[in-house]
């Protein structure tokens, strides 16, 4: 049970049809700095989350560190896919297919399950078709998993149960987490995600001090506990943003889209139950201020299952934040205004982003 009075969220979006509200989407938003002060954001910056493949782009920093870069020649398309929910495409198996080649590792390990994968449509039609089941490196989080093999080969230790809370792959990942978010390993809330590794629980407002800190690393001060982390955390930046068809993939994937459409400029990576966080790097927003980097943790209360409250209140906040107008706004016309067609053509319903980002100015530390 929680620990704190339930606050009913605000609606961030509703689906219209003609007119008709059928149905709506509660939510939570925050964008802060790296060091935890509130930017602006709606409903409330203490829910409580679980991280789900939020956590990725930090876990990738344990491999870095223990010289993973150096020991198997990693690429940044290599890199990325460590730190991504892929789509289980093609372009994804081979890259994390040549990562276990050179490290001499065995993909038969993976044990994320194969429970509805690969995401992409398109290649479970045609795996299907040609009567291939799909092996777990299809599945969204073998990357992630990729890290704690990857560091096991590294270090000499037994990888067939990486996957245990106890193995000291799951610890060296674990510590890293720790340090992104300020906390000391044994006090990490935990539950289990959904391919069966751990993950991590915080404040809505964390979750966004963190993506402000992956944005731009180096902008903590040298006696901050994250200091450490910055030449390995900027490595999995750079390496995102160069290559954002490895976050998500080539066909409706929010993060990937996000991304190409302000190359350079943001690193959006999803979770599972509708988590986004998005590190906004420092620079000009559309109203001509130049701002320092900041994350923004967007949650959508209901779970999402359709895609259409994530997809509509993302875009929106990031319009609202500054970040996105103009030419890449259009490119993200059918994720700001989801759209239900009938067989025919012809639109049934609109998901509309319905909601006003408040400016805040609260520090993390002062509630």
């Amino acid at each position: 049970m929680p620990n704190r009075s339930r606050v009913v969220p605000p609606i961030l979006v509703r689906q219209i049809r003609n007119g008709i509200e059928e149905s709506v989407h509660r939510g939570d938003i925050v964008e802060a700095d790296v060091d935890g002060r509130l930017v602006r954001g709606l409903g409330d910056p203490d829910r409580l989350v679980t991280l789900r493949s939020t956590v990725k782009p930090f876990g990738v920093v344990a491999l870095i560190e223990a010289g993973g870069i150096d020991a198997f020649d990693l690429e940044p398309p290599e890199i990325a896919v460590m730190a991504s929910s892929h789509s289980g495409e093609d372009l994804h198996v081979r890259t994390i297919q040549g990562m276990y080649r050179r490290a001499g590792a065995s993909q038969a390990i993976i044990a994320t399950g194969i429970e509805g994968m690969p995401l992409d449509p398109l290649t479970a039609a045609r795996l299907a078709r040609d009567g291939e089941k799909p092996g777990p490196i299809r599945h969204m989080c073998s990357g992630q998993h990729s890290v704690l093999i990857l560091l096991a080969r590294l270090n000499g230790w037994d990888a067939t149960d990486y996957w245990r809370e106890e193995h000291p792959s799951q610890l060296a990942y674990r510590s890293v987490v720790a340090r992104a978010f300020g906390v000391a390993p044994d006090k990490l809330k935990t539950a289990i995600d959904g391919c069966g590794l751990l993950t991590y629980a915080f404040p809505l407002r964390e979750v966004a001090r963190a993506y402000a800190l992956l944005a731009e690393p180096g902008a903590v001060g040298a006696r901050d506990p994250r200091a450490s982390l910055a030449p390995a955390l900027t490595i999995v930046r750079d390496a995102m943003l160069a290559n954002p068809e490895m976050i998500g993939g080539t066909r409706d994937r929010l993060d990937t889209s996000l991304m190409k459409a302000l190359p350079g400029q943001i690193v959006s990576k999803s979770g599972m139950e509708a988590l986004r966080g998005v590190a906004i790097l420092p620079g000009a927003r559309t109203s001509g201020a130049q701002t320092v980097a900041t994350g923004m943790a967007i949650k959508i209360e209901d779970g999402d299952g359709y895609d259409r409250g994530t997809w509509a209140a993302s875009v929106e906040a990031l319009v609202q934040a500054g970040v996105l107008d103009g030419q890449a706004l259009r490119m993200l016309a059918r994720y700001h205004r989801p759209a239900t067609m009938d067989p025919h053509g012809r639109l049934g319903a609109e998901a509309v982003a319905q909601f006003d980002l408040a400016p805040l100015g609260e520090l993390l530390g002062s509630r």
